[in-house]
């Protein structure tokens, strides 16, 4: 039963980066110029590469038309470059433009200065602990995605 537990901890971990999370967004700098989802996807971009709209799509947890409003606008903004595939016109792959990369760099940054401000505040051997754990988890995770 294992993996029940394994369950219960993923659902108590979601819930604690959700109020992790509404805490830094109290720290950050409102952005008014980008959306959440804006950013969220151009981030992912700029990290992953180019991408096709479908699997965006299922990694932001929504629709690819829901998701065709936040490209366009990004296209406009020339953040994003939206090319279909040569080989099979149903696709569409999107990467980020080097305006784009500049944008994604700049959230990043601003994410890692609120991580430092909220964690700066916890003793050094848990701030350890928590990145071994995470270490820990990435690297079985990782492994089970291959398997």
């Amino acid at each position: 039963m294992a993996h029940k537990e394994f369950i219960r901890l993923i659902e108590d971990n979601m819930m604690i980066m959700d109020r992790l999370m509404d805490h830094m967004k109290s720290k950050m700098i409102r952005n008014v110029e980008y959306t959440r989802s804006q950013i969220s996807v151009l981030v992912r971009l700029y990290l992953g590469g180019r991408a096709l709209l479908k699997d965006i799509a299922y990694r932001e947890f929504t629709t690819t038309p829901n998701l065709c409003a936040t490209f366009k606008n990004l296209e406009a903004k020339g953040l994003v470059l939206r090319e279909v595939d040569a080989h099979d016109r149903r696709n569409t792959w999107y990467s980020v433009t080097s305006a784009g990369a500049d944008v994604a760099k700049n959230m990043i940054t601003e994410f890692e200065n609120t991580i430092a401000l909220v964690f700066a505040k916890i003793p050094r051997d848990d701030e350890a602990k928590l990145i071994e754990a995470m270490s820990t988890i990435n690297k079985v995770l990782s492994n089970m995605e291959v398997a």
